[in-house]
Order: C-alpha cells, then structure tokens, then sequence
C-alpha cells in the first residue's frame, strides 16, 4: 500500500497517509474535512535525474570527475 502525502483546504495541514484502493476515504487529521489535495511527491519519481548541488569537486561519490556526466 503506498504512502500519499495531502493538504487539507480548509485548515492547511500537511500530512501523509497509508492508504488502498483506487478511491481512499481520506480526511484530515487536524480538522477531519474531506476537502484535501494530494500533494505531488518527489519521491514517487522513478527515472528522475537529481540535480548536482555540490559547486566544484567531484560531480558524484562514485567518481573523481568534476561532473557527473562521465560516470553516468
């Protein structure tokens, strides 16, 4: 069962859920209004490349190029 992350509209809370199925019964916690987006995870991205963060030095742990290119 996946994990989804959700805003309620009404009080502003973030919060995840565990939730099954196609159409989940989800309320807040907080406030317990059904009016809530599900919120767009980063995590759930397969195939996504990370931006390099790091300015100058090695690219990537695995490698000793000043970019990730070569070694990816």
């Amino acid at each position: 069962m996946p994990i989804y992350e959700y805003k309620c509209t009404d009080c502003s809370e973030d919060f995840e859920k565990l939730v099954s199925g196609t159409n989940p019964d989800v309320s807040c916690p907080k406030c317990n209004s059904k009016n809530i987006k599900k919120k767009f995870s980063l995590f759930g991205m397969s195939g996504v490349e990370k931006p390099v963060t790091s300015a100058g030095g090695s690219g990537c742990s695995s490698c000793s190029s000043s970019s990730c290119k070569s070694c990816h």
